[in-house]
């Protein structure tokens, strides 16, 4: 690796330190009703967005609580302190897709069709609400 390189990546692992963050990949469901999920609790206060998700109908909602539990356990791990509720929000939440398997399905005449079967990556990062107002 060039020296540039080294510098841009070492520049971005230390902007990376700061942020607490989780990430759940190879969901088996596919990207687009994660979106929906994740447009639910996009920016909300990390409580509330338990909550929401909690009482959700849909099937995607328990990855992402279960994703958000751990983001917030991450955050207390490197703050040394339990969250409040009010203190943490969700600052970013993304949604990509990951890798298809595709499968054949026996059709007339001889055919087959193709189904793919769809998984996403979820990433949600949480920040003090605070220390958003601190930068701005």
């Amino acid at each position: 690796m060039g020296k540039r390189k080294r510098e841009s990546a070492n520049l971005k692992k230390e902007a990376r330190r700061n942020d607490s963050f989780a990430k759940l990949r190879n969901i088996p469901s596919s990207p687009r009703k994660m979106r929906l999920v994740a447009d639910m609790v996009r920016g909300k206060e990390v409580f509330k967005a338990l909550g929401l998700l909690h009482f959700s109908n849909k099937q995607a909602a328990t990855d992402v609580e279960k994703l958000l539990k751990s983001a917030i356990s991450n955050w207390e791990q490197k703050n040394g302190k339990k969250a409040e509720s009010g203190e943490l929000y969700i600052k970013t939440i993304t949604v990509d897709a990951a890798p298809m398997l595709k499968r054949l399905r026996p059709a007339p005449q001889g055919r087959g069709y193709r189904i793919r079967k769809r998984s996403n990556h979820l990433t949600i990062y949480v920040d003090t609400i605070n220390n958003t107002e601190k930068d701005a």
